[in-house]
């Protein structure tokens, strides 16, 4: 009896990331890579077609204004969609969180072995869920101990801030009071244990709730 292939959308805006995960996964018995994608809009354009099973998906693109977690989210929101894989460079929880919530079935950093990924995909298709440990160890912290876990508005609170953004001009990007924006930053440095914006954005750094700055 013949089974029919995962089909295999890549969205990637690196052709030789894209050429990577096409080389490894054309050694993958029942996989097959039928499109690629080098845009988030492009994306989410070709998930629609209904040869499409899985998307691997990347988190950031040069070109375009879509991100990986909006495409995913445009994506997974319709009927019948293709599960979603996020394979990225960024393990944050400023990235995982916006991307699992918005329906990423999956979540592999690129230094993950390729058999991994194949397994992901796998999973993903029959609609189950893999993280990577990192990823999962964090989320499970943060259910043991929901009342000193960052929220996902504190992390893109304590992200602006890590970009040198007053409370001013981090109010007006999120839509919110200055006196919010305080309200979340004194809530950080509790849950943080630390007093002051630079050691906020150290332990969270350090913590892996924000990238480190270049």
């Amino acid at each position: 009896m013949t089974t029919t292939p995962i089909r295999v959308l890549l969205a990637d805006d690196h052709p030789v990331v894209r050429a990577g995960l096409r080389a490894v996964l054309e050694t993958e018995p029942g996989i097959e890579v039928v499109a690629e994608a080098a845009t988030a809009e492009d994306a989410v354009l070709r998930a629609a077609d209904p040869d499409i099973d899985v998307v691997v998906m990347d988190l950031q693109f040069g070109r375009g204004r879509m991100s990986g977690a909006e495409a995913t989210g445009a994506i997974t929101s319709r009927p019948d969609a293709p599960r979603v894989v996020i394979v990225t460079t960024y393990g944050t929880d400023a990235d995982t969180l916006p991307a699992i919530e918005a329906g990423a079935t999956g979540y592999l950093l690129k230094d993950a072995p390729p058999d991994e990924l194949a397994a992901a995909i796998r999973t993903a298709a029959h609609g189950r869920t893999t993280l990577a440990p990192s990823v999962a160890d964090r989320l499970v912290d943060r259910l043991r101990a929901p009342d000193v876990a960052l929220t996902k508005r504190e992390v893109e609170v304590l992200g602006l801030v890590a970009e040198g953004l007053s409370n001013q001009r981090i109010a007006e990007r999120l839509h919110l009071t200055e006196g919010t924006v305080k309200s979340h930053l004194a809530r950080v440095y509790t849950k943080l244990g630390v007093d002051s914006r630079t050691a906020a954005v150290a332990a969270a750094t350090e913590r892996g709730y924000i990238r480190s700055r270049p």
